[in-house]
């Protein structure tokens, strides 16, 4: 029905804006507020400053499991209709989403005043998310549809009674819902940066970025249900159906008997004298031709009454055996990076701006023309879905107190409404996405470090932007983790990370799908996530 991929945006976005991952190191995990810091890492938080690491040739692979829910409170007295929902109005939907290999490498080459970088990671996306019951806006469609016969059934049952025929009765419904995602952003990014003098140094670069990405949706076994007893949509028209013929033979027979019962008295009153004329108006046949008109009446309105339902029969044939979507998505785009860095004895500024990427994600989709439930038109077979993703301003700073101590801080800020997503959802936002970060970090001894940070994110969010086919919270993060010179030329990293979510309660507005004849009422709904990332690293110099 309302199919939703509530995974068009992130899936795994354990740092960042609506559609990117900030976190594409452990050195980052360990401490988030990397944007002011000096190293390796830098080739994706500061490459700037990559330079001032001396020269040789810097690599570092990154590895990272995250495990994210996303759950999803919805409030809709359709609900109480549900034959699973033990007459709640309110139900639980819950996502899992798992990337159990988020992997990045960095790399640079320095040589005098001249740092040669490339960037491998996964800016955006980075797994799957499964929700096993479907989500709200699927089940409430197949409870309006059971509202809907329930109103039918039970007027026509109050007509046909009378005449001894009847057509199922609807108590409610039964579904089953399902949906899953995956999707992945690989970015590539190459990229220069050249030293001014001793303190200043600038970069350029650029990032190709390819998506991928399918979705899958299934509602199966939709069934309106009398009692305990359920029904296919299929079975209850064809129940309908044998009702108002049931009901249509009777009329037919009550007409013959009313016109046989005229014919009758009028024989019996023409022959005692009277003529036709007068016969008719005899009350015992006033009677009955009132009982024929009432009748022909009758008739009338069950065929009009069926045809009005083969007309809803055909507009939910395409849907009475519920409905099952398969897309698989691609897209690429590419997009300019520029970043200066300014370093002191104690201190270290840096700032970035990555432009806008242009994506164009196209369907590659069983679904092959326009539905009725606008929300599947955004995976019609061919068609290009727009999911740039924004620019970004990043600054940092690093304030070494001692030799041994460092503190940094940050700031983020994406460029979300200058976007272009899918029907310009970015529009209904009230601004660009807000990034706060601090840290620290201390050599315990020579070759051990420790180190932890935390960042806060907060979007511009509306009631006419979420919904639970794509949803962010704002949110506050910690990590925190250790470092290892295991040589001079080698060091491991290892981090916790870890992101708790704020609740975003709305309301929902009311819909009415004139197209199919159903009405689903105002709602509620209330969004959170969880999100917990392990992360190993190593780093080589040589």
């Amino acid at each position: 029905m309302a199919l939703a991929m509530l995974l068009t945006g992130n899936l795994t976005s354990q740092a960042g804006g609506i559609l990117t991952n900030t976190n594409q190191s452990i050195s980052f995990l360990r401490n988030p507020a990397r944007d002011g810091a000096i190293g390796i890492d830098g080739v994706y938080s500061n490459p700037a400053g990559v330079i001032f690491l001396g020269d040789g040739f810097h690599l570092a692979f990154n590895w990272q499991y995250a495990y994210q829910t996303r759950t999803i409170t919805s409030t809709n007295e359709l609900f109480k209709l549900g034959f699973k929902n033990n007459g709640l109005d309110t139900k639980t939907f819950e996502g899992v989403a798992k990337a159990p290999f988020i992997p990045s490498l960095q790399g640079a080459y320095n040589k005098g005043d001249w740092s040669f970088q490339f960037n491998f990671s996964v800016p955006g996306g980075g797994g799957k998310c499964e929700f096993d019951q479907g989500i709200g806006s699927f089940e409430t469609v197949v409870g309006a549809i059971a509202q809907r016969f329930m109103g039918v059934s039970a007027a026509l049952n109050q007509k046909l009674s009378p005449l001894g025929a009847s057509v199922p009765t609807v108590t409610g419904y039964d579904v089953d819902g399902y949906m899953k995602g995956q999707q992945y952003y690989f970015g590539l990014q190459v990229g220069a940066a050249r030293k001014i003098n001793e303190h200043i140094s600038v970069y350029g670069g650029l990032r190709l970025l390819y998506g991928t990405a399918s979705y899958e949706a299934r509602l199966n076994n939709i069934r309106v249900m009398n009692g305990n007893e359920g029904i296919t949509l299929p079975q209850y028209f064809e129940g309908v159906t044998m009702g108002l013929v049931d009901a249509g033979n009777k009329v037919m027979e009550n007409i013959g008997r009313v016109n046989f019962g005229i014919q009758q008295y009028k024989n019996a009153y023409m022959a005692a004298g009277m003529s036709e004329e007068q016969a008719m108006q005899q009350p015992e046949i006033q009677t009955l031709v009132a009982q024929g008109k009432q009748l022909e009446t009758a008739g009338k309105e069950l065929e009009a009454t069926g045809e009005q339902l083969a007309a809803s029969a055909e507009k939910l044939a395409p849907y009475a055996n519920g409905m099952n979507l398969k897309s698989d998505q691609t897209g690429w785009g590419v997009a300019p990076i520029l970043g200066v860095d300014y370093k002191t004895k104690h201190f270290n500024l840096a700032a970035k701006y990555e432009f806008k990427t242009r994506m164009r994600m196209k369907n590659n989709s069983d679904l092959k023309e326009a539905s009725v439930v606008s929300a599947t038109n955004k995976y019609v077979n061919g068609t290009s879905v727009p999911e740039d993703s924004p620019a970004l301003l990043a600054l940092g700073a690093q304030w070494s107190v001692t030799d041994g101590f460092r503190i940094n801080v940050g700031y983020h800020h994406f460029y979300d409404t200058d976007a272009h997503w899918y029907e310009h959802s970015e529009k209904k936002l009230d601004g660009g996405t807000n990034e706060y970060l601090a840290g620290a970090e201390l050599d315990i001894t020579k070759r051990l470090q420790v180190s932890g940070g935390a960042q806060i994110t907060r979007y511009q969010l509306t009631d006419a932007y979420m919904n639970d086919m794509s949803f962010v919270v704002n949110s506050w993060s910690f990590g925190l983790g250790v470092g290892y010179q295991i040589t001079d030329n080698v060091k491991v990293n290892a981090a916790y990370f870890q992101t708790n979510y704020t609740n975003y309660d709305m309301n929902t507005p009311e819909q009415n799908m004139e197209s199919l004849g159903l009405h689903i009422p105002a709602g509620k709904n209330s969004f959170t996530r969880t999100n917990k990332v392990f992360g190993l690293g190593v780093e080589v110099k040589i």
